[in-house]
């Protein structure tokens, strides 16, 4: 059998149920921020922010990784270039404007 017997004052009681009140009305004040639109658009806009920012993150790393891999098959640990790789290269790439430089030169005529 549970005690019901009160020994606090009638003042002490309302010095409580005011606490509480008072307790309650943050809580409540504290919800209504949280539901609040503008709160939730701003964590949403936080949220993509944060994911687009991985994301870039990641392209950036992976794109590094790539030109690094790249000038690692073009230039020497000293930093020099390999001329034997550099050179070949090269020629493709002029022959290849060349031919483009060519063909457009063909067709305006």
């Amino acid at each position: 059998m549970a005690d019901t017997s009160d020994t606090r004052t009638p003042a002490q009681i309302e010095a409580d149920i005011k606490r509480r009140r008072e307790v309650l009305a943050e809580t409540l004040d504290e919800i209504g921020v949280r539901v609040h639109p503008k709160t939730i658009m701003g964590d949403a806009k936080a949220k993509a922010a944060a994911e687009v920012d991985r994301t870039l993150g990641r392209a950036y790393v992976q794109v590094n990784r790539a030109v690094s891999e790249v000038r690692g098959q073009f230039v020497d640990e000293q930093g020099a270039p390999r001329l034997e790789r550099v050179v070949p290269v090269a020629l493709v790439v002029v022959g290849v404007v060349g031919l483009l430089a060519f063909g457009t030169r063909r067709r305006r005529r």
